[in-house]
């Protein structure tokens, strides 16, 4: 089911956090060839693509006003219900997250700011294979129009019918989104980042996908285009200590693998015990899940590991970097302390990682693969600029001019320093 490693030294550590990954050289070049063919070849490159992997007979990529708009009928009142609680609490979180603007005078005359300023355009990925990530939708463009991003362009795939989910068309249609368009995978990418006679190019591409996506959207980032972190196939780390329920363990693992065969799921414990009492339980509710079978194949490639201490739990834990980091354990506050490496964490047994996925108001698009060492989840900083002003006066000037020309001739860029001089010239004058 799940292979459980007893106790192993630090030395075998890295190996057992690694993942699940495609051939490099070959999924590189694949993904290379695809975009290239999409920047040349627009409209018809992303129609092929479409063809080949979703939908047989695509003919149009924009899906319109009326389709969304229609979607509404095909939606139960308990989802929309569902829905508006996650609108709701996404706003206020994200909304609180603005900044201030603050004015710092640094030295007499002279003073510096910095405002926050949205991203023009940005495309929202959203995943529609095998699951429609609807949520997706909700977390990337709710915080994009507070932000006040002018243009939004989503993209998400047909299913072999040529359907996209009512949800995230119902969803569309409710954040008032007007540019939303029927194509996924690496063409999608390429759509947005190249433009193309129906999809507009954009300047940052948000949004989670599988590994071809993931390395579409990091080659993207050589033609100029800003992507949000390398989110790839979904993960969970679980640490559990002796007193921990294994059937809530059981189920927050697999409300990860159920995402895909590529997804990968740690439960890391002091409690041999509970390792065995948590494989029991994986088995009774796997055999539940309409989606067992890709959550099964998630789970050969998934591992429980048994150490010695919760100090070696939390150093494991910040090795892996997970995206999603759960803390079964009545002293969170302790491991809360000492986390360093984590997309997002889930404190205590009553937080699933589905209250972060849906409706409890952090953002769900998060880093993967051990990119939380050095990436943060999305946040409406994710769809902002700053760009830092200052002004100086005449004293200002005076103050500080010296100390410019010194450093810029130490430098040997004399006109730097002639800039400041000959103001301070006619000051003089």
């Amino acid at each position: 089911m799940i292979q459980v490693v007893a106790y192993p030294e630090s030395t075998q550590w890295k190996n057992l956090a690694q993942r699940p990954l495609l051939n490099r050289e070959d999924l590189t070049n694949c993904v290379k060839d695809m975009l290239e063919d999409v920047r040349l070849n627009g409209d018809d490159a992303v129609l092929n693509y479409t063809r080949m992997y979703d939908y047989a007979h695509a003919k149009t990529l924009r899906i319109e006003a009326s389709v969304l708009k229609n979607a509404t009928d095909k939606i139960s009142e308990n989802l929309k219900t569902a829905i508006e609680t996650a609108i709701k609490n996404i706003q206020t979180f994200h909304t609180a997250q603005r900044e201030a603007e603050h004015m710092i005078e640094t030295m007499p005359g002279i003073r510096c700011w910095r405002k926050s300023v949205a991203i023009e355009k940005v495309g929202l990925y959203i995943p529609g294979g095998t699951a429609p990530l609807f949520s997706t939708l909700l977390m990337l463009a709710i915080p994009a129009q507070i932000a006040g991003c002018n243009e939004i362009v989503v993209c998400t795939p047909p299913d072999n019918n040529g359907q996209i989910a009512p949800e995230i068309l119902y969803c569309a249609y409710r954040l008032g989104l007007q540019q939303v368009f029927a194509c996924g995978g690496v063409q999608a990418i390429g759509a947005m980042a190249f433009g193309t006679e129906t999809i507009p190019s954009v300047y940052k591409i948000f949004g989670p996908g599988n590994q071809y996506v993931t390395e579409a959207k990091q080659q993207i980032q050589s033609w100029g285009v800003a992507i949000d972190m390398p989110a790839g196939p979904s993960e969970v780390l679980v640490i559990a200590e002796s007193e921990s329920n294994a059937s809530f363990i059981a189920a927050d693992l697999l409300s990860q693998a159920e995402h895909g065969a590529d997804s990968q799921v740690i439960l890391v414990t002091t409690d041999d015990k509970l390792a065995l009492l948590v494989q029991q339980a994986l088995e009774q509710q796997l055999e539940a899940l309409p989606r067992k079978e890709l959550a099964r194949r998630a789970l050969k490639h998934s591992r429980c590991i048994v150490l010695r201490s919760r100090e070696e739990m939390i150093a494991f834990s910040n090795l892996y970097a997970p995206e999603h980091l759960i803390i079964h354990a009545e002293d969170t506050a302790w491991y809360e302390k000492r986390i360093v490496n984590a997309g997002s964490v889930f404190l205590g047994a009553y937080t699933p990682e589905s209250a972060g996925d849906y409706a409890s108001g952090t953002n769900h698009t998060l880093p993967t693969n051990g990119y939380a060492k050095n990436f943060s989840g999305v946040s409406l900083d994710s769809f902002i600029r700053k760009i830092t002003y200052q002004h100086i006066t005449t004293e200002g000037l005076q103050s500080i001019g010296n100390a410019i020309m010194e450093m810029a001739r130490a430098e040997h860029l004399e006109a730097h320093a002639q800039a400041v001089e000959i103001r301070l010239n006619a000051l003089q004058l």
